[in-house]
């Protein structure tokens, strides 16, 4: 089997006000969007922001979306990008969880929460190689 993921989908509460965070804060343009959800192509896989009520009935679960037990992670090409990207995110509406800092284990790294309190890495490691078509590779 391929190691492989096809979509990540985020439940979310207000579709105008995560579209902005997206599309503003990361500068994603959406590929797909209707009253329910949208869709983002990334660097190989698709990211789903879908109107929690709708996605929970589209599952048929119910009472399972607990953001905080996760964390999703935006690697950038430069220590400088960290914070200008932390600041674009918080602009956009997101909220500033953990100042850049270095962690022990290398690199340079903070934390931003989207509108529906997903956490988001935005992160530096020189031995977190990013091609030009966005893709990571973990070379140690």
């Amino acid at each position: 089997m391929q190691h492989q993921i096809s979509v990540i989908t985020l439940g979310i509460s207000d579709l105008r006000r995560s579209r902005q965070f997206y599309a503003e804060g990361f500068g994603w343009a959406p590929v797909f969007e209707n009253e329910e959800i949208i869709f983002y192509q990334m660097n190989g896989f698709v990211l789903g922001t879908f109107e929690r009520s709708a996605l929970e009935k589209d599952m048929n679960r119910s009472g399972l979306f607990s953001p905080g037990a996760f964390t999703l992670a935006h690697n950038v090409p430069s220590k400088a990008d960290v914070e200008g990207t932390i600041e674009q995110l918080v602009n956009a509406g997101g909220r500033l969880t953990r100042p850049a800092d270095a962690p022990p284990h290398g690199g340079f790294r903070g934390y931003v929460a989207d509108p529906d309190d997903h956490a988001w890495e935005i992160a530096w490691n020189p031995n977190w190689l990013i091609d030009e078509n966005g893709h990571v590779t973990f070379a140690i």
